[in-house]
């Protein structure tokens, strides 16, 4: 079928994030195909995908063991209720992420992706307080430009504005306070300083609201589509002491994390010495190949539960597709793959060179900022402007740079004016160095073409 066909029908499609004044009218590349680092169009254009699908598929495309574990399990067993009866997929993947988390992470609750998760661990902590008749105890602290789903729950819990035109929240039980990014620090401040603050800034919202009443704060380790913010170091480990203090609970949002994206299966305390009470994951759970997503809960608050005189306890929140044989059979493969070929190991030993070939960008004109950890980074980019819209010219100067690699064989994730990367993790050197030739170049035309208008001297 053709290209032009294809995108015609896809219109009918209302894609995550679409402009519905824009319903007929896109033309977006449609993929075919993958294999490894790299997708293909319908045009049989190569491109390396530099986000990894959307931070997910960690293995690469086409990884043939993958997809005969998931054909083998849709043959043996396709699907059961997770209500009433149990399966070995879901029962043998939930030993195995107890096993992997940290601390006393050791029970496993299944969803069908990232935003479920986040909505059905911030539903439990609200349960288990009332459970313990705190009914009082409901309110969510989380940062501003945190991204954590788009369910009502997980959608409140976002700071990102621009995420909010149009919609109702649950505002009245979620506050935020500043988000940690260096980039945006007061002039002459330390960085110590500036974490040292914004750790006050969370302990004072929580004595605004009242100790009483917070029942979690809830942070992602890297702010992913809030930019790859990275957080001071230390900032992590202050922030959960405080939630210590108070007897607030620690969820720590691992959706994109977790998995080897900085190389470990799981980065709260790996890469930031933290215990967190809750870890939501998703996204390279199943490397992207199918659905699934978990939060994974500590002994501490599920022992308390045991000694309630409550009669009963039912936790009344699930999914058809929780704990889907299928998916589960997925990620049991997925985590296998990664072990059996030492991708953990591999991560953690290109990471310099990654980081290393970000930072070479800032030689370039229109970038202002460089930022990243483990396999993500993110490219801020501006332009002078006069324009009051600046968001507009934001928008338009992250979409000229995402049309100029392309057509050189690199998707580029725009958020607004940042290029933001993940690539899957198996990427090689000689890979990273082809992906940031072609962001340079693209840079460099992106750059040409704002000379030409007279927007860039």
């Amino acid at each position: 079928m053709k290209t032009a066909q294809l995108q015609q029908q896809d219109n009918q499609f209302i894609h995550p994030w679409e402009d519905v004044k824009a319903l007929g009218e896109n033309r977006r590349t449609v993929i075919q195909g993958g294999e490894g680092i790299y997708v293909t169009d319908s045009d049989g254009n190569r491109l390396i995908d530099g986000p990894a699908g959307m931070w997910c598929v960690n293995v690469g495309h086409g990884n043939q063991e993958l997809a005969d574990a998931i054909a083998s399990q849709a043959m043996s067993l396709s699907y059961v209720s997770p209500w009433s009866l149990a399966n070995s997929p879901a029962a043998r993947l939930a030993d195995k992420l107890a096993s992997l988390a940290p601390g006393d992470i050791n029970h496993v609750f299944f969803t069908t992706g990232g935003s479920t998760a986040v909505d059905s661990a911030l539903r439990f902590v609200i349960f288990r307080n009332n459970y313990l008749k705190k009914p009082e105890k409901k309110h969510f602290i989380s940062r501003h430009n945190a991204y954590h789903g788009s369910t009502y729950l997980s959608a409140s819990a976002c700071g990102k504005t621009r995420d909010k035109n149009f919609h109702d929240f649950q505002s009245q039980n979620f506050h935020f306070i500043s988000d940690p990014n260096p980039y945006r620090k007061p002039e002459g401040q330390s960085i110590e300083e500036f974490r040292d603050a914004l750790v006050d800034e969370l302990e004072q919202k929580i004595l605004e609201i009242g100790a009483n009443k917070v029942a979690a704060f809830i942070a992602e380790p890297i702010l992913a589509s809030g930019g790859v913010i990275v957080p001071p170091p230390g900032y992590h480990k202050a922030c959960h002491a405080v939630c210590r203090k108070y007897d607030i609970v620690y969820i720590s949002d691992e959706v994109v994390t977790a998995f080897g994206r900085l190389g470990y299966f799981f980065a709260s305390r790996d890469v930031f010495d933290i215990d967190a009470d809750i870890i939501t994951t998703a996204k390279g759970l199943t490397s992207g190949y199918v659905p699934l997503g978990a939060f994974l809960v500590s002994d501490r608050l599920l022992d308390d539960l045991k000694d309630s005189d409550e009669k009963t306890g039912i936790f009344s929140n699930g999914y058809t597709y929780s704990g889907h044989p299928v998916s589960c059979a997925a990620a049991l493969k997925n985590i296998e793959i990664i072990e059996k070929q030492k991708i953990l190991e591999h991560v953690r030993e290109i990471i310099p060179y990654f980081q290393q070939k970000l930072a070479s960008f800032r030689d370039i004109q229109i970038v202002s900022d460089i930022r990243g950890k483990g396999l993500m980074g993110c490219i801020e980019c501006k332009i002078k402007t006069s324009d009051e819209d600046v968001l507009s010219v934001d928008y338009d100067l992250g979409n000229r740079i995402d049309k100029h690699c392309q057509k050189l064989g690199l998707i580029v994730r725009p958020i607004i004016n940042m290029c933001v990367f993940s690539p899957p993790l198996i990427i090689s050197r000689e890979e990273l160095d082809e992906m940031f030739k072609i962001l340079r170049q693209g840079l460099e035309l992106t750059m040409g073409d704002l000379r030409k208008e007279g927007l860039l001297e």
